[in-house]
């Protein structure tokens, strides 16, 4: 049976089993503990509606999945290699866009030929005039987009310093709406004006098309790793090519796919949209794919954020320098990231093959033998905590980010960060 013909006969067996289990819920509620609500009607109706409620909303996820299998069948097929990937760029007042764009058209594999393929759109907000004129000047070679709104978000009073976060998320919403509805892309890619790209850039993503598309525990992927600075991370033969999951959005250049837009564009915030989705209710247990070295580096130190984090974090950032052919790779990337299997190796790897150590006792073995640390490759240490303190004191004693965002720290998984300390 064709791979197309297997997908949509299991996504059938799963929808007729569910709802062949919520018939036996409606017509055995005795065996299920409602023998006490059968002698309460009210009880009795309260939790029949209850239930209906359950499966109308389990019927239209079902729905969904459905649409979603159809919609996505060429990715899932492995023809994920020919289907345009939009890359979007979002601006508002830095003419430096220019740097960015000038990376996007350099790297663009096939050049201008492939501008079908790899369709670059830039959209701005604000209204900038030389930012205008610098987007302009590439004419036919970007799509241009102008956010049409000019005033300011309606924000909570005591927001309202805040403006500037509440237009990004307008920005946002109506630029990744034009993306995946009058233009109709079902993939992009989400790139900022202040961001420089490897020379892989497009080649990540391109091979991690179909994996995001067929894995319904991932729901984007990034180009970014939050603590993917110089002394954390390993630079060198094998590192580049090193994907990771992640429970943190990372943001930073990353891909989405419309099924999962048109998830969240009915409940958008009006502000502080990257946050919103780091909360439980959108990642609902879902995770991204990251890179042990970023395909994206950010220069811009003025923003709304006032620069927060750049100093002492993100200027020091490691951009990839080479050029992994990751599409080469893409069916064993696929299964090597698939959940079961890689939190199965990702547990051995942490509660294994790591040494339960103190920070101390890292401490004092990095600095008996730091020569022979780097030659002998010693083996890997986990550092364990219990607390958002505790946490937060390790994380700055290893130079990582110390900050979490609902719970979850930068760049971890399962509530593991992974970091190079002194060449262990």
């Amino acid at each position: 049976m064709p791979r197309r013909g297997k997908l949509l006969v299991w996504a059938l067996v799963l929808f007729i089993g569910w709802n062949a289990l919520v018939l036996l819920f409606v017509l055995g509620p005795g065996a299920w503990g409602w023998a006490g609500a059968a002698g309460d009607p009210e009880a009795l109706a309260r939790e029949v509606v209850r239930l209906a409620e359950d499966v109308e909303r389990e019927l239209e996820s079902q729905k969904r999945l459905l649409e979603q299998i159809e919609r996505h069948r060429g990715l899932w097929q492995g023809r994920g290699l020919q289907v345009p990937l939009a890359v979007l760029v979002l601006g508002c007042d830095r003419v430096t866009v220019t740097r960015c764009l000038d990376k996007l058209l350099r790297y663009r594999p096939g050049g201008d030929s492939a501008a079908a393929l790899y369709p670059l759109i830039v959209s701005q907000d604000c209204g900038h005039a030389g930012t205008a004129r610098a987007i302009a000047g590439y004419g036919s070679r970007v799509t241009r987009l102008v956010q049409p709104e000019a005033g300011d978000v309606e924000a909570p009073p005591e927001q309202r310093r805040f403006q500037g976060y509440y237009r990004i998320a307008r920005h946002y919403r109506w630029a990744l709406g034009q993306v995946f509805g009058p233009l109709g892309h079902v993939a992009a890619v989400v790139v900022e004006d202040d961001l420089d790209v490897a020379p892989d850039f497009y080649e990540y993503f391109r091979a991690l098309l179909p994996v995001l598309a067929a894995d319904p525990s991932l729901w984007c992927v990034s180009a970014w790793h939050d603590n993917g600075k110089r002394g954390l991370v390993q630079p060198g033969p094998g590192a580049g090519g090193s994907l990771l999951r992640t429970d943190f959005f990372p943001g930073l250049g990353w891909m989405l796919l419309r099924g999962l837009w048109l998830e969240l564009e009915p409940k958008w915030p009006l502000g502080f949209w990257d946050d919103w989705l780091r909360e439980p209710g959108q990642r609902r247990g879902r995770a991204c794919v990251r890179p042990e070295l970023s395909r994206t580096v950010t220069f811009g130190r003025r923003g709304v954020s006032g620069g927060q984090f750049y100093d002492q974090h993100l200027r020091h950032m490691l951009l990839s320098p080479g050029f992994e052919a990751f599409t080469r790779r893409r069916h064993r990337l696929a299964r090597g990231l698939r959940q079961p299997r890689y939190d199965a190796d990702f547990t051995a790897r942490v509660y294994s093959a790591a040494a339960l150590v103190t920070l101390e006792q890292l401490q004092r073995e990095a600095e008996a033998s730091p020569a022979q640390a780097q030659a002998q490759a010693p083996p890997a240490a986990r550092l364990e905590y219990r607390s958002r303190d505790q946490f937060k004191a390790l994380a700055r004693a290893l130079g990582a980010m110390d900050d979490l965002k609902s719970g979850v720290p930068r760049a971890g998984y399962r509530g593991v960060v992974t970091v190079l300390y002194r060449g262990r």
